[in-house]
């Protein structure tokens, strides 16, 4: 099985836990993304990541600086989002790292795909941005294509999805009918509604919390991912179906 996750946009450069092991697998084409990103001025910068000044300042001067897209930092210890807070790579055991190195990729709109021991360098660059009509690729999802579903299906067929749909687009438009794509789903029950509805930061929280359970339980599978049973969340059957397992906050 191979579990995915979103990056995180807060990132840092850290690699005194551990050194990186492996070169991201579309080095290349990350190259090719730096060049054009070098290439840009603030301005434009500002354009492709719609974030304010002071963001948009601190990434222009990490794309000026970067020599090349490889790094030390291995991908896993890199993002400091919730999702990654709540999974805390950085206390997981010999065995768990190595879980999460054979199971967990995190799909990336610079790097498309990497696993936890792929060195890389902070940057800042969302799949869904958009370089504009004059540019060879206008956005990350034609530049990307079907490169990364097919790194992630040519040694498993299982796909676990823990990703945002930003990102796991980049992989469902792709599936065919031997791969098995399950999608986790985090909701609560509106107390007015009774409807459920899905929380960003608690998705978050609760996607990290995911990979740290599987990585100390060892699945193999994604109906591993059914005991879940953290954060007030646990599994609902009658809610689930074969693509969709839904866990409801009591």
């Amino acid at each position: 099985m191979k579990i995915i996750v979103s990056p995180a946009k807060k990132m840092r450069a850290a690699d005194d836990w551990m050194a990186a092991e492996t070169v991201p697998v579309y080095i290349n084409e990350a190259e090719t993304l730096l060049k054009k990103l070098k290439s840009c001025t603030e301005p434009e910068l500002k354009a492709i990541f719609k974030a304010n000044d002071s963001i948009t300042h601190e990434n222009f001067i990490r794309y000026r600086d970067m020599q090349r897209a490889g790094g030390p930092t291995p991908a896993l210890l890199a993002y400091v989002g919730i999702q990654y807070q709540y999974m805390a790579p950085q206390v997981f055991s010999a065995a768990q790292w190595q879980y999460v190195c054979r199971n967990l990729r995190i799909l990336s709109g610079f790097y498309g795909i990497l696993r936890p021991s792929d060195g890389i360098m902070p940057y800042r660059l969302e799949m869904q941005a958009k370089f504009g009509a004059d540019a060879p690729v206008s956005d990350l999802y034609s530049f990307w294509g079907d490169k990364i579903y097919r790194e992630l299906v040519c040694e498993d067929k299982e796909i676990l999805n823990l990703a945002s749909k930003e990102y796991s687009r980049a992989v469902e438009k792709y599936l065919e009918p031997e791969v098995r794509f399950v999608t986790c789903v985090f909701a609560e029950r509106d107390e007015k509604t009774g409807k459920l509805k899905t929380k960003a930061t608690e998705a978050k929280m609760a996607r990290g919390e995911m990979v740290r359970y599987l990585a100390e339980t060892g699945g193999s599978g994604p109906e591993a991912a059914k005991g879940f049973d953290r954060l007030g969340f646990s599994y609902e059957e009658s809610l689930s179906d074969p693509a969709n397992y839904v866990f409801v906050k009591k």
